[in-house]
């Protein structure tokens, strides 16, 4: 394990979750309680932004990620109707500290009882987003291609259907399906070198995994668990870590890490990272490194544990310089220095 400075900022936050740039020393944050705020890395200062979005913290649900191009903000999270819960998507534009032009433009279908495994991660590649919606402790739901529980969905910007999704050629899927057979995705990072997305995804009792997003693949949830077992003991599916016809990892955790944000790293301040991925556990409280040589990942390097509670997200600037998030009550704004 490697030693490195971690600054506390002066930033005050209460289990926040996602993080986006804004520019060069700007970003705004998001707390699961619904506040949303904009803060300065440079000066140390926070703005709570207004908004109307209505997530509901409910579980381990609430306001959650986001994401940014310019002034428009993309946002998922939690929401409520007639006492069922799902994940969405809502579209709005940052006027200083105002979100407005608010537009919900996806909500996963159907609403559940259930307030766990909402995923909720999201990420831009090209003209499209893509995000991950948990399987909300529905098992086998992640198999059933009539709705978006327990998969990653690829939208426009505005919300409409890309004419070359999946359900093109397979009339099976839904429209906005892209990949499904996941259980509960909290990361997301576009690969600067290939080009492809990559989902990091919690397993159960083991089989925590990071993948690609593959058009049109499986994952196989909950037919296979990556190595895991249910929370009883008892094997999932026929207890297989992979079977044929499914998409396989590329790396696995057993015993699970309790996986949350990842990105791919790229910057002058850790010059040997560049390209590699960065992983936060929430389990064991650490970031580290994934090393790979070539497409294959082949080692995780520990870079720091027990420093500052559950490592929710990872962001870094145009320096390379690496901001981080932990899931905790009285929690701060962290930035790792060499």
């Amino acid at each position: 394990m490697s030693y490195y400075l971690i600054k506390e900022l002066d930033i005050n936050l209460v289990y926040p979750w996602g993080m986006t740039w804004i520019d060069d020393s700007s970003m705004l944050i998001t707390q699961k309680n619904g506040q949303l705020f904009l803060v300065n890395t440079e000066d140390e200062t926070q703005i709570e932004v207004e908004h109307e979005i209505p997530s509901i913290q409910a579980g381990q649900g609430g306001l959650l990620d986001i994401t940014s191009e310019n002034d428009t903000v993309w946002i998922t999270c939690s929401i409520t109707k007639n006492n069922k819960y799902t994940t969405a998507v809502y579209r709005a534009k940052l006027e200083k500290n105002r979100l407005t032009n608010l537009e919900l433009i996806f909500e996963a279908l159907p609403y559940l009882n259930s307030t766990i495994h909402f995923g909720s991660r999201i990420e831009i590649k090209g003209d499209y987003i893509f995000v991950t919606i948990g399987e909300r402790g529905g098992g086998m739901i992640a198999q059933d291609t009539s709705n978006v529980i327990g998969s990653i969905i690829r939208i426009n910007k505005d919300g409409s259907i890309p004419k070359d999704n999946p359900y093109i050629n397979n009339k099976e899927w839904i429209p906005q399906l892209y990949q499904i057979g996941v259980r509960n995705p909290q990361g997301i990072s576009l690969d600067p070198v290939t080009g492809d997305i990559f989902i990091s995804n919690h397993g159960p009792k083991g089989g925590d995994f990071i993948g690609p997003v593959v058009k049109g693949s499986n994952y196989g949830w909950k037919q296979v668990a990556w190595g895991g077992v249910n929370y009883s003991g008892t094997v999932v599916g026929d207890g297989n870590i992979w079977e044929p016809g499914f998409l396989k990892p590329d790396y696995i955790w057993v015993p699970s890490i309790g996986i949350g944000g990842i990105k791919f790293y790229s910057g002058k301040s850790f010059p040997k990272w560049n390209n590699h991925l960065l992983v936060a556990s929430l389990k064991f409280k650490y970031l580290s490194v994934l090393f790979r040589d070539g497409g294959d990942f082949i080692k995780e390097e520990i870079v720091f544990k027990d420093k500052i509670g559950r490592i929710r997200d990872i962001e870094v600037n145009q320096d390379g310089e690496i901001f981080l998030i932990a899931d905790e009550k009285d929690s701060k704004l962290y930035r790792l220095l060499p």
